[in-house]
């Protein structure tokens, strides 16, 4: 795993919950960018690190994938409920 050269970005606020439910669950950016794709969501590696680091925008859609395949509340992501 490569370490991040660059600040955190501020295109999302969804990044750093994502990683960190990630990393909790285990699952590698491999991992996670599969199970996205078999839900219908047309990711690649190098949109997984952007949004961790924020420099990508997030749609609704992609929004709720997100929270279904982490099995958390889209409130959560959005860090609206602990």
């Amino acid at each position: 795993m490569r370490t991040r050269t660059k600040e955190i970005g501020n295109q999302n606020i969804v990044g750093q919950r994502v990683k960190a439910k990630r990393d909790e669950l285990g699952l590698s950016q491999k991992d996670f960018l599969a199970q996205l794709q078999i839900a219908g969501l047309d990711f690649s590696n190098s949109s997984i690190s952007k949004l961790e680091g924020q420099f990508r925008h997030v749609n609704d859609r992609e929004l709720v994938v997100i929270a279904d395949t982490l099995k958390v509340s889209v409130n959560w992501l959005l860090g609206l409920e602990k």
